[in-house]
Order: structure tokens, then C-alpha cells, then sequence
């Protein structure tokens, strides 16, 4: 009989949230329909970008380059509040003052000084420069004036702070449009946006600061978003602590179906899956690849599978309770009919490399055999043969879920901004993964975590999101170059004291 505990699902945190442009203007909407003035909130808005130039700069020039709607606005108060911090400013708006329009000519008609037009000119003598030329809900390519002065800004190596987002950047994509400028610091405001966190969005925001701006908190109650940053808080309450009671099965048996040649993935999964807390460990693996299997780490225990049919006769065992199929298993009949075994039993699973590829052909026939919790792993490589209509979807976010959607299967689409979504449309970016995670066997060792976690009752919406998180954590805790896969395993106990505490 299975004795794993019984999914553990996240925990959704108010302070993780991202909010989508729309949900923005909701909630924009929502604080001004509970009584907060417009003009109330940019004042704020504003404010804050000035607060933040003050403490982050030393005292200079400034010219602060306004657009023709409330992020320009925004950048006329932080001007003003700047000018009377007795910073020297210098202001160009993009379109008339006449032009403006609602709060945006409020804060304009606040503004005392003179308004300058957009031109190259503005740039002599090296200034900070404030982009407050268009928000994170800008939908056309940036073209003309203001992609100029930016251009000029980029290529002058000008120090930048972007108000909401670096002018171009698609605040819910995350993809640049025409062109937009490399800000040191970004300004935005209640909660960040799914642009920022994008790969785009990481190399031009700089530091990205929210700022409190006065919206209630309240209002994220009727908006129901759906899309937060990874964070501990949101599945560590999940991982398991030490208890007295306690013993291996009650941890989880995962079975990891091994291959005949690249018998290292399977064992790098294995080990990893332990030290996430798996209890007992199998790998199922071809006779003629036994001994290979054997005479590695002791503590990975090792069945003789071969044949189509053995993995699923091997899974009678109920206590079985997790499997992972696709690191080393190999292209062939064997890992197809394996990962079909293991959905007709219902195990909770882990599908990854060799396992998605294997499908490409007909995925129709893997997304109708899903009907327990599963988590599939693909880089965007795998995704594409699984989903070739949706690679052109914009939004990694949104392209994740749509996929999780059709497959019925909880997608962690790896990356420097890897994306976890589930069928019911709740998704999860996570950013903490340094650049030396492009290693051989890394993506081995996520989907092992993953799998021992989910071995341990995690949904799997949970065990993608602390897998990733944990993941990144142990090569920050590698800290140096030269990082190889085998030293992330070692650091992940100190990886999940971090995450637990």
C-alpha cells in the first residue's frame, strides 16, 4: 500500500504576485472606484522614481524623457520632485502639453519648468537619464524620436532608471518591440509584471524596484491572479521535516526507468532524488546495463527491467508510488511503452528528455493517457516537437500554460526564466538560476529533485517550483566556475535548510 502523504498543493503568497498590464489597470481602477484619486496615485508613482534616483545617485544632471500618456505623467512628478530636491533638471515630452490628456496633464500642468522636445541634444554632458516614455502596456514597435534618443542613450553608455519598465519592453511578454534601452534601475509600481522576469526584461530592468504607491492590498481579491515569482514561502512548508514516526516508504519509493548507454543521467536523477528526500530509490535497467548500474553509488537500488512490458510489471508494486522516465532511458519502444505503464497505473510521474521526444510523433497519445498528477520538464527544444503551434505564442508564461492546458500535465519549461504552469492556469516564474546551470546532466539532476519531491506527496505545480528553486540554489552555493553536475547534488542539503528556514 502507498503511505506517501497526499499532494501538497502551493501556497499562494499576495507578495509574490505578478500582475499582468491588464490586471494592472484593474487594479489602478479598483483603487480609484475605492476612493483613491487618480492623480493621488501618480503623485505616489512619481515620487517614488524620484526617491529612488535620490537614493540610489548621487546628486546630477537629470533629464527625465516624457511620453504622451501616464508614464509620462509619472516622470513630469518625479521632475518636479527632483527640481525640489535641488537636482538640476532638464524635461522633453514627446507630443505637445496640450496633448495630454486626464491625470498626465494634471502632473504636466504641476510641472514649472520649461518642456523641451525629444532631440539628440539633450544627452550633451553625459546626464542621468529617466525614461518615462511609455509603460509596460505599450502594444506598436518604438519607432521614430523616441527610439532615437534611446538608441543614443544605449549607445552614450548612459546611466538610465526606467519608470515601470525600459520603454519597449512588453510588460506581459516580456519581448522587446522595435527597440528599448539598458536601464540600471526600474521603477514600477504595486506589483512587478511577467516582462520584467523574462530574459529580455532581466538584461535591460537592471534592479527592479515596486514601489508602494497606495493601491489596497484588498484589490488583489477580485483580480485572482494566477502568476507569482518563486519563493520558498510558496512550497516550503511542504518539504519534509524530521519526524520520529517516520520511515522509507513513508518518504517514497521512486523508480527511475534506467537506459543501457547513458547510464549516467539516470544515476545523477537517482542521487538527486535521494538527497531531495525520496526514501527509497529503484532503477529499473536493462540486464545487459546491471552491473553498470550496481556498481555505482550503493545507495541507489537497482531492478533487471527489460522488455516492453516490464516496467508496468515492475509498478505492481503500489508502494511504487513515483516514477521517472526520459534521463538516459533511451528513443525506443521500451521508454514509450514505459511512460504508457506508468499513466495506466496512475503513478505520479516525471517525464523528461527521451520521454518527450519519443511522443513527438504523435503527442495525442501521451496527452490522452494522462490522468494522474504529472510533471513534464522540457527545454524549449522538447517543448517545440510537443507543442510546434504554440512556439510562436508570445509570452513564455502564456505559451507554458497553454501547453499545460492541452496536455492535462503541469509544464516546467526550463530556461533562464524557467516557467511552471498547471492545467487549471496557475503559473510560477522562477529567476533564481545562475548561467552555469548549462551543463551536461543538470536538467538529470532538476528532474531527480523534482521526482523525489513528488515521490514525497508534492503536487506538482510544488515540486516544479521548489525543484527549480533548489536547483538554482545550489549552483549559487557552487558560487565559483567550473561547476559540474555532480556538484549540485552536493549542496542540496544546505539548499533545503535554506528553504526551510
Amino acid at each position: 500500500m502507498n503511505e506517501s502523504p497526499p499532494s501538497k498543493d502551493i501556497l499562494p503568497r499576495d507578495e509574490l504576485v505578478l500582475l499582468s498590464c491588464s490586471e494592472m489597470a484593474a487594479a489602478d481602477a479598483a483603487a480609484v472606484a475605492g476612493g483613491t484619486p487618480g492623480a493621488e496615485l501618480m503623485e505616489a508613482a512619481g515620487a517614488a522614481v524620484a526617491g529612488a534616483i535620490v537614493e540610489h545617485y548621487q546628486r546630477q544632471p537629470v533629464v527625465v524623457l516624457c511620453g504622451p500618456g501616464n508614464n509620462g505623467g509619472d516622470g513630469f512628478v518625479a521632475a518636479r520632485r527632483l527640481r525640489a530636491a535641488g537636482w538640476p533638471v532638464r524635461l522633453a515630452l514627446l507630443g505637445t502639453p496640450a496633448a495630454l490628456k486626464g491625470d498626465a496633464a494634471h502632473a504636466a500642468g504641476l510641472w514649472k519648468g520649461p518642456v523641451e522636445k525629444i532631440s539628440p541634444q539633450l544627452l550633451d554632458g553625459r546626464p542621468l537619464v529617466v525614461d518615462a516614455l511609455f509603460g509596460a502596456g505599450l502594444s506598436r514597435p518604438l519607432e521614430g524620436e523616441a527610439a532615437d534618443i534611446l538608441a543614443r542613450t544605449d549607445a552614450l553608455g548612459l546611466p538610465v532608471v526606467a519608470v515601470d519598465v525600459p520603454s519597449g519592453l512588453h510588460g506581459d511578454t516580456g519581448e522587446v518591440l522595435g527597440r528599448s534601452v539598458k536601464a540600471a534601475l526600474t521603477v514600477t509600481f504595486f506589483r512587478a509584471k511577467p516582462g520584467h522576469f523574462s530574459v529580455a526584461g532581466r538584461h535591460l530592468c537592471g534592479e527592479v524596484r515596486v514601489a508602494d504607491i497606495g493601491i489596497p492590498e484588498s484589490v488583489l481579491g477580485s483580480i485572482r491572479p494566477q502568476l507569482w515569482t518563486n519563493d520558498p514561502a510558496l512550497w516550503s512548508a511542504h518539504l519534509r521535516r524530521d519526524d520520529l514516526a517516520d520511515h522509507k516508504y513513508k518518504r517514497g519509493h521512486l523508480t527511475i526507468l534506467g537506459g543501457a548507454a547513458s547510464t549516467g543521467a539516470a544515476r545523477l536523477a537517482a542521487l538527486a532524488a535521494r538527497r531531495a528526500g525520496a526514501g527509497l530509490v529503484t532503477i529499473a535497467a536493462p540486464t545487459r546495463a546491471v552491473a553498470v548500474y550496481q556498481a555505482a553509488e550503493p545507495g541507489n537500488l537497482v531492478a533487471e527491467c527489460d522488455g516492453d512490458e516490464a516496467f508496468g510489471e515492475l509498478l505492481a508494486d503500489e508502494r511504487r508510488n513515483a516514477v521517472l522516465i526520459g534521463p538516459g532511458s533511451g528513443r525506443n519502444e521500451r521508454t514509450r511503452q514505459g511512460v504508457l505503464a506508468a499513466l495506466r497505473k496512475q503513478r505520479c510521474a516525471v517525464l523528461d528528455a527521451d520521454a518527450l521526444t519519443l511522443f513527438a510523433d504523435r503527442p495525442g497519445d501521451l496527452f490522452e493517457a494522462i490522468g494522474s498528477p504529472v510533471l513534464m520538464t522540457p527545454h524549449d527544444g522538447e517543448f517545440a516537437r510537443l507543442f510546434p503551434d504554440l512556439v510562436s505564442m508570445p509570452g513564455k508564461a502564456e505559451r507554458t500554460r497553454a501547453a499545460s492546458h492541452r496536455s492535462g500535465a503541469t509544464i516546467l519549461l526550463k530556461g533562464p526564466d524557467t516557467v511552471i504552469a498547471g492545467p487549471d492556469g496557475r503559473a510560477i516564474v522562477n529567476v533564481h538560476a545562475p548561467p552555469r546551470l548549462a551543463t551536461a546532466g543538470a536538467g538529470d539532476v532538476l528532474a531527480g529533485i523534482a521526482a523525489g519531491l513528488m515521490a514525497q506527496g508534492l503536487a506538482p505545480l510544488a515540486a516544479g517550483a521548489a525543484a527549480a528553486w533548489l536547483h538554482g540554489e545550489c549552483a549559487y552555493r557552487f558560487g565559483k566556475p567550473g561547476m559540474i553536475a555532480e556538484d549540485l547534488i552536493d549542496r542540496l542539503p544546505d539548499a533545503l535548510e535554506t528553504a526551510m528556514n
